[in-house]
């Protein structure tokens, strides 16, 4: 059953077995996993079904480390999360990504490749991509590329998911035992007089209703940001936070950094780094293969994991196809957007900020633009020959080479709570984005092993980009919107926030899912591993749940913002 909790006919006292804080990938496949077992199951989501503005504003924080970083347009609050955006890349960890290495402090995993291998399977089929073919860190793609045996790139393929999560509405509002409620926003976990337990969780509507949701088990699964943001919100009792006695609740927050590396020239630059840069195969979940840094290269140089890909980019259009190009987006009205798309526009062109444009489309008034493409219709015509010959339409002039980069653990790479307050009344997130001096060391040195090997391997010229041809420029770095390591795992409360299972340490029936909990993330695309960890947390709860009591701990209801 699907409910909006600002509506009258909504209970403002619910209790379930299970309470999961966030319906993005994580929570709806934790909450489908539960489904039609014994147990009940309450799923909050602070949004609607689609974007909109006022549950938006509630991610809006402030940024204050070297690197800009805009909490509010690298999320999506809505069901689904950010899969109702996201460009559906899936692919497993490797196990060197999850393997501590001496030359990387603080980091590796408490658990091995092998506990997630049955649980891929499972979140393939979520993702709707086809059963098995899965191996260590890929996909098996017949036919996948291989480089010369001395270089220092390996490929790696991903598939792409055409699934939006909020597409599971439907199979939610059906589940048994489960109630999923909208515009539900946790204001704060509330735990017993030891907060040793949780008992309840207050909610509530940016309309001001609030509400208290009782459970034997509670579940975080509200993003990378939002996970340690709602730890720390809930200090009543814990007056660090919960989870927080050893203050790494929001510490060594990473994400996948990423930059220009160089211009990749070549007599027919599109047809070499075709493979690297286009969809493969004719399935239904294309493949993509990735140019990454091997073992044997990361270990001989100490370097993290980190891979490539190619954007070509066209050479100027002869004058007739500009002006048909021009024309043809002059005369395209672009429809009318409604809030959802007008939300969902802002975060896309933030996430694609600095990422190479391969064409340029042109300006101008629909008149002298026709005008032009009469007088020059040769141009059209011969760019229709090449269409049907299946030959680019214009030719590449240049490759140019964006870099995704491993970020190491860092204490002081954090998220944190700010004094501003949002419409809730709750403070708002502060993110402190930092790299380490081995990170930006790793950065330059892999940029340059990355772009002389590409370059030698298919026999064309690097040219480094400004920031890597000076050491003294500073990292022209970007995110990629994947939030890791806020609430990492570890075997020991003072390393880590959660333990192997994914429980906060200390804290009996209180779990996390998502990327917050990945002490290491290398460089590959988190959401199939996501999916994963929710699904094994499932397994954990349906193990654990007969054991488990309901905690009296009922807090009294919070006063509505001025």
């Amino acid at each position: 059953m699907i409910q909006d909790f600002r509506s009258a006919s909504c209970p403002d006292a619910l209790a379930a077995d299970v309470c999961i804080i966030g319906a993005g990938p994580a929570g709806i496949s934790l909450a489908m996993a539960l489904a039609g077992s014994p147990w009940t199951v309450c799923l909050l989501e602070g949004g609607g079904t689609r974007a909109e503005a006022a549950s938006q504003a509630l991610y809006e924080g402030e940024s204050v480390g070297p690197y800009a970083f805009d909490p509010s347009t690298s999320r999506l609050r809505a069901l689904g999360g950010a899969t109702q955006i996201w460009g559906g890349g899936c692919i497993p960890l490797a196990a060197s990504e999850m393997a501590a290495r001496d030359w990387v402090p603080g980091g590796g995993w408490p658990i091995g490749r092998e506990e997630l291998s049955p649980y891929y399977e499972h979140a393939n089929r979520l993702c709707a991509i086809e059963p098995g073919a899965i191996e260590d860190g890929a996909y098996r793609f017949d036919g996948a590329p291989s480089m010369p045996p001395a270089s220092p790139l390996q490929p790696r393929t991903s598939r792409s998911s055409s699934i939006d999560f909020s597409t599971y509405r439907e199979q939610l509002h059906k589940a048994a035992g489960v109630t999923a409620l909208l515009h539900a926003n946790l204001l704060r976990l509330q735990a017993t007089p030891q907060a040793n337990a949780v008992g309840s969780a207050l909610i509530g509507s940016t309309d001001g209703r609030r509400g208290v949701v009782r459970a034997r088990c509670f579940v975080l699964a509200a993003g990378g940001l939002e996970n340690a943001r709602l730890l720390l919100l809930s200090d009543d009792v814990a007056r660090n936070g919960l989870g927080n006695d050893h203050g790494l609740v929001g510490r060594f927050f990473m994400d996948h950094p990423r930059c220009r590396l160089g211009t990749l020239r070549h007599p027919d630059i599109a047809r070499a780094v075709h493979r690297y840069e286009r969809a493969q195969g004719r399935a239904a979940t294309p493949a993509f293969h990735h140019l990454c840094l091997t073992e044997d290269a990361q270990r001989a140089h100490r370097l993290l994991h980190a891979r490539v890909r190619p954007f070509s980019i066209e050479r100027d259009p002869p004058e007739g196809l500009a002006a048909m190009r021009a024309l043809r987006a002059a005369l395209r009205r672009p429809p009318e957007r409604d809030e959802a798309a007008q939300v969902e526009a802002r975060l896309l062109d933030a996430l694609e900020h600095d990422v190479p444009q391969r064409q340029t489309i042109g300006e101008g008034r629909p008149g002298p633009l026709a005008l032009r493409s009469v007088r020059h219709a040769d141009d059209i015509v011969r760019a229709a020959l090449r269409k049907l010959a299946r030959r680019p339409v214009v030719d590449a002039d240049r490759a140019e080479l964006v870099g995704y980069f491993e970020q190491a653990p860092n204490r002081d790479s954090r998220v944190a709570l700010a004094d501003s307050r949002d419409a809730l009344g709750l403070r708002r997130i502060r993110v402190d984005w930092r790299m380490s001096a081995q990170d930006e060391e790793n950065i330059r040195r892999a940029s340059r092993l990355i772009g002389d090997a590409l370059a030698a391997d298919l026999g064309a010229r690097f040219e480094p980009a400004g920031w890597l041809a000076d050491p003294a420029a500073p990292l022209p770095l970007h995110g990629t919107a994947h939030h890791m390591g806020t609430t990492r795992m570890s075997d020991s409360p003072a390393t880590g926030v959660v333990d192997a299972q994914c429980r906060v340490h200390g804290i009996d029936n209180l779990y996390v899912a998502g990327s917050s909990v990945f002490p290491t993330g290398g460089w590959s695309f988190p959401t199939l591993t996501i999916i994963a960890l929710a699904l094994r947390i499932g397994d954990e709860l349906l193990r654990r749940l007969p054991d488990m009591p309901m905690v009296d701990a009922i807090p009294a209801p919070e006063p509505v913002p001025a």
